[in-house]
């Protein structure tokens, strides 16, 4: 089996595995969304999952690295939004606010307001996500629960930027039924911050190894990596 066709058959367990989850959760499948975490994937992977033509989110957490593929044309014709889903530093919101559809990051207001500025230089409307601290690590960034309203309250206020959702990363675990409760409370600030009524509301929670479990909890933006361009894995 070659590289395209092991990508080919990973995001078919992954699309198998969201749809199982969905229909635990009652959720509308059409509804989330496949955010394929291509930051440490080498680029034939990914030019492999780009030609499959079923993938409309990629996330990278490195500007430099970024730029340097997603304006090579060999993968700029791809139509695809880009996520920002590191730290973003303030030195680098030029060139995220340039080649970054979403930034799904924001935790503070300082950053939001640099990024507003490069976003109205360039006449362009960023969507951004706020990022929600779940575990105590202080390299974690993040604001808690608590703090969300108040930043989102802020950013609403900045007009080249569209809040569009909340983004997790859950603490490690080795029994992924102990995050239930964590991405309960998420989702549960999610529905009071972001109503049904607004076009664009994205909740982004779980990774390679927690998505099934996210998913059935209310996530709308599973972020995935590993578990599409590992070259052996289990079934999903």
């Amino acid at each position: 089996m070659n590289a395209a066709e092991k990508v080919t058959q990973n995001l078919l367990q992954v699309q198998t595995a969201i749809k199982t989850a969905c229909q635990v959760s009652g959720q509308t499948q059409a509804n989330v969304h496949l955010l394929a975490v291509t930051k440490y994937a080498n680029d034939e992977d990914v030019l492999a999952l780009l030609e499959t033509g079923q993938i409309a989110h990629i996330g990278e957490s490195r500007v430099q690295q970024a730029v340097i593929r997603w304006k090579n044309p060999t993968f700029a014709k791809y139509p695809v939004y880009k996520h920002f889903i590191g730290h973003l530093q303030k030195n680098k919101t030029a060139q995220a606010a340039e080649l970054f559809d979403f930034i799904d990051s924001i935790d503070d207001i300082s950053t939001a307001q640099a990024l507003n500025r490069q976003a109205e230089k360039l006449g362009k409307r960023l969507f951004v996500m706020l990022q929600i601290k779940l575990t105590q690590r202080e390299t974690q960034s993040g604001i808690s629960l608590q703090e969300a309203p108040q930043l989102l309250s802020q950013i609403r206020e900045l007009a080249y930027l569209i809040p569009c959702g909340y983004m997790a990363i859950a603490p490690q675990t080795e029994n992924v039924q102990e995050l239930r409760p964590l991405f309960k409370q998420v989702k549960m600030a999610f529905d009071r911050d972001f109503p049904l009524t607004l076009q664009h509301r994205y909740l982004s929670l779980g990774m390679s190894n927690d998505f099934k479990t996210a998913v059935e909890e209310g996530s709308t933006l599973p972020r995935i990596g590993s578990m599409l361009f590992a070259e052996h894995r289990e079934e999903v």
